[in-house]
């Protein structure tokens, strides 16, 4: 078993609204390594610092997710669960595209 690597991993939005699938606690903490300083708040400090806990094997890939989960929430980087949206978004196109109505009128 891999002790680094997330039970789910989370996706966060970087650069432009690109998604980028976190997996892993060198993968985190890479991602707050480049994070700009001028937008480092304290959730920063205590993600990267269980970063650094988790890669010395001090705490747990989940304690390491929680920390990271809360960074992207603080930050609005967190992206939506595509997977759980999925069938959402095809049930709301199935709905309106059975309805009979049409947009060319």
């Amino acid at each position: 078993m891999n002790h680094d690597r997330f039970e789910e991993p989370v996706t966060v939005l970087v650069g432009m609204g690109l998604p980028a699938r976190l997996e892993t606690v060198a993968e985190a903490y890479a991602l707050l390594q480049d994070w700009p300083a001028a937008s480092r708040s304290s959730a920063h400090t205590i993600a990267l610092n269980a970063c650094k806990a988790g890669i010395a094997g001090e705490i747990d890939a989940e304690t390491v997710r929680a920390t990271l989960v809360a960074f992207a929430r603080r930050h609005d980087i967190l992206a939506p669960d595509m997977v759980s949206l999925a069938p959402a978004a095809l049930a709301g196109r199935a709905s309106t595209s059975s309805n009979g109505t049409s947009n060319n009128s």
